[in-house]
């Protein structure tokens, strides 16, 4: 059993800034990639940012420039730093990391999510 807790979601106006956190916690050898998704509403869930164990990044293109993902491995915990935020960004962001578990069994698992609204 996993757990993957959320905060830092919240109301901002358009221009500012927002830190996401996500905390896994439960039967966990080690996590691997660690993600980022949004899913506004009318639309699909969009990948919006990967990391690595290593720190190797990604981000979907509309974020580039804008949004820093981050992880701290002895804390099993993703950030999203995201700045500059444009009422777009409006949406439920979800934390979803790869891991292994105590038994050895690789799985994925999804936070409940954190609702972001930008207001213009």
């Amino acid at each position: 059993q996993v757990q993957l807790a959320e905060s830092g979601g919240g109301l901002v106006q358009a221009g500012g800034s927002l830190r996401l956190s996500c905390a896994a916690s439960g039967s966990i050898l080690s996590i691997n990639t660690m993600r980022w998704y949004r899913q506004a509403p009318g639309k699909q869930r969009e990948l919006v940012a990967g990391i690595t164990r290593g720190g190797s990044t990604n981000y979907t293109d509309s974020v580039k420039g804008r949004f820093t993902i981050s992880r701290d491995n002895t804390k099993n915990t993703v950030y999203l730093q995201m700045n500059s935020l444009k009422p777009e960004d409006t949406a439920v962001y979800y934390c979803n990391v790869d891991f292994l578990t105590v038994a050895g069994w690789m799985r994925n698992s999804w936070g409940q999510g954190t609702q972001v609204t930008v207001d213009s």
